[in-house]
């Protein structure tokens, strides 16, 4: 089987179409389906995963297999849901980034519960948005205060968030709020702010094709609720008397996009409030995502050179470096809002390779991430980095931690099976990457 690189994100379509016309010099298949697999990437075809995952130069298999504690899980991937997407990171001698992508079990069409993990996806769009608002009012900031209303049936209002410097609520805050220890109600702000409609719309034309965010998070949103997003009022006065933006309350009337996944019909039985139901838990109507557009995503945030220009993500620098300093961030080191260290520690929602009982991060290490945690599934998606040592790499997985088959029961085994599979996983592609990387400063 041939050895697939798919270090390809970096390339636009015009320079894939120039190496498939260096492939056809070439006496053999090799390049050629070397330019397929860079052109399915680029424009959104697909991973071509039966491929990649047969590749012998895949390192994944290989290392889960060798560890007791991966390979526990590996023997029952099917059971557990398990997809992995590693993406090695080599730069060249003028610092450029060049990938080569490695799969195992990654299948876009099989449906994982995201959780919190979308939560992300959110935060680009809803920058997005206010990058273009800004165009026409020039004094709206991520920190401009907002003021939302309720107009519909479980709506809520927000005067003041005490957690600020301003005691204001703002996209900034939200945000802060939402990637340091994955605060829901800021994520549900952001759905209100950016709408379902403009929310799917801005993932098509980012190329992200097996993800749909149709509500809010816990909640217990769905339709028609989820269709009516609050009244929202921006000011750039501290007195909030006269707003520079007014969104009035709005309503979804279209299709939700639809996606072609497998499995979406969980469990044998779930809970109900304290009604058991006999059969499984129906979520084609809920959130929907894949692990390469989670990937993508967090690439298009650290490494935007390295996106094809027309999917890069409309946002300034300082937006992408807000990003970047609150995707690392450890809660403690956050004034405003601020965690209590015991409450949060370092490791809170870090899953790959520091996961499980509170702690902190191996030394050294920074983790750029965004996890989810649901109805049994785990996810982690993540950069992982060590300038001293010079390791980084990008690394998603998702596990399903459900035995019994019941939805809701709480009875799921995260603290045994799943978080000790994810921080195992990290901790191993990690020792992997020590070993294979050249010691010369970058």
């Amino acid at each position: 089987m041939l050895p697939l690189s798919l270090g390809d994100w970096n390339h636009s379509l015009g320079h894939a179409t120039g190496c498939y016309a260096a492939a056809c010099n070439l006496p053999n298949m090799e390049a050629f389906v070397r330019f397929l697999c860079r052109l399915s990437w680029v424009s959104g075809l697909g991973l071509l995963p039966t491929l990649a995952q047969a590749q012998p130069g895949n390192p994944l298999r290989r290392l889960l297999r060798q560890d007791a504690v991966l390979a526990s899980v590996l023997r029952e991937a099917k059971a557990h849901r398990l997809q992995v997407l590693y993406t090695q990171i080599n730069r060249d001698a003028q610092g450029q980034p060049h990938f080569r992508t490695y799969r195992l079990r990654v299948r876009p069409r099989e449906y994982f519960y995201p959780a919190s993990s979308i939560k992300l996806l959110t935060a680009m769009l809803a920058l997005e948005k206010l990058r273009a608002l800004s165009a026409s009012i020039p004094e709206l900031t991520p920190e401009s205060a907002w003021r939302i209303d309720s107009a519909f049936a479980g709506q809520t209002r927000v005067l003041r968030d005490t957690s600020s410097a301003s005691g204001r609520a703002s996209l900034a805050q939200y945000l802060r709020k939402m990637l340091l220890v994955s605060d829901n109600d800021a994520y549900n702000r952001l759905y209100e702010f950016v709408g379902p409609k403009a929310l799917n719309e801005g993932l098509r034309r980012h190329g992200l094709h097996h993800t749909v965010l149709r509500h809010r998070l816990s909640v217990g949103d769905q339709d028609p609720g989820a269709r009516h997003t609050n009244p929202i009022s921006i000011y750039t006065d501290t007195t909030l008397q006269r707003p520079v933006y007014v969104q009035p309350a709005a309503v979804f009337e279209g299709e939700w996009p639809r996606v072609r996944q497998r499995g979406q019909h969980i469990g044998k039985a779930y809970f109900q409030g304290n009604q058991r139901l006999e059969k499984p838990l129906d979520f084609s109507t809920k959130n929907t995502t894949s692990l390469p557009d989670l990937q993508w995503m967090l690439r298009a945030i650290l490494f935007p050179e390295a996106i094809p220009a027309p999917q890069r993500l409309a946002l300034d620098s300082a937006d992408s470096s807000f990003l970047r300093r609150y995707l690392s961030l450890v809660p403690r080191a956050s004034h405003y809002p601020r965690y209590s260290p015991t409450a949060y520690p370092d490791n809170y929602a870090k899953f790959l390779l520091a996961g499980g009982a509170p702690g902190s991060l191996p030394e050294g290490v920074q983790i750029f991430n965004k996890i989810g945690q649901a109805y049994g599934f785990l996810i982690d998606n993540a950069y992982i980095r060590n300038q001293e040592q010079h390791v980084e790499f990008l690394l998603s997985a998702v596990v399903y931690v459900n035995a019994d088959e019941v939805l809701n029961d709480d009875q799921y085994e995260y603290d045994t099976v799943g978080l000790p599979f994810l921080r195992r996983l990290g901790e191993v592609v990690y020792a992997y990457e020590l070993r294979r990387r050249p010691k010369q400063p970058r």
